[in-house]
């Protein structure tokens, strides 16, 4: 597949790195210019571009930026993908590094928040796994204990395009329903951060509540 992706980070580039290495034409873009991304992000086949041409004529697309960034992205910096790529967000609010973001705060779910932005459908992934296990803890399916990433947004072939990828990256996907559940996820959840296997993350994910705790609140 072609893999635009849009944040250079932790997880954004561990993606970079870990997609192209699985031969997937990968270009990936950070907020500055394209020589400013780390080559240890593109040692794997990766190429760097800026970020107003990562989306371009992509398969499959990759937010990972922080979300106080988001509203500075240009207006339809996604929207060069191919027609029904999906667009995966990575993101998380922190109101101790972003800000005061009343929407969220006032219960709006921060992928929906995101999509708003975008202007386009999102899928919530990668969102609550340490950026040191997404790049060295993939396993092959079938295998015992093999750590679950709950996927959140529309049913459909894009979603089947993310459970795919989930895969793929060593990792068992799990459905977390529509986006409007994707709070299921959030920071301060009982899946979020964990290394749970497909059933306890179902369980973790029926078990979060909407209420967002105390120590992700402004």
């Amino acid at each position: 597949m072609r893999i635009g992706i849009i944040g250079a980070g932790n997880i954004g580039g561990t993606l970079a790195k870990r997609l192209a290495g699985l031969g997937h034409e990968v270009r990936v873009a950070n907020s500055r210019a394209p020589e400013t991304v780390d080559p240890a992000v593109t040692a794997t086949g990766a190429s760097a571009v800026w970020a107003a041409d990562a989306a371009q004529d992509a398969d499959l697309v990759i937010v990972s930026i922080p979300q106080k960034s988001v509203p500075d992205l240009a207006p339809g910096v996604v929207s060069g993908a191919r027609a029904g790529a999906p667009v995966i967000e990575t993101n998380n609010y922190y109101p101790q590094r972003d800000g005061l973001i009343e929407d969220i705060e006032s219960g709006t779910p921060e992928s929906v928040w995101v999509a708003k932005h975008l202007g386009a459908p999102v899928y919530k992934v990668f969102n609550g796994i340490f950026w040191k296990h997404l790049l060295d803890k993939g396993v092959p399916a079938g295998t015992p204990g093999r750590i679950a990433l709950p996927i959140a947004g529309a049913d459909g072939p894009g979603k089947d395009a993310v459970f795919a990828l989930v895969d793929q990256l060593g990792f068992d996907p799990v459905d977390g329903g529509t986006l409007e559940e994707s709070w299921r996820q959030q920071p301060g959840t009982p899946v979020y951060g964990k290394d749970f296997d497909a059933a306890a993350t179902r369980a973790a994910l029926a078990e979060a509540s909407p209420e967002r705790p105390a120590e992700f609140r402004a």
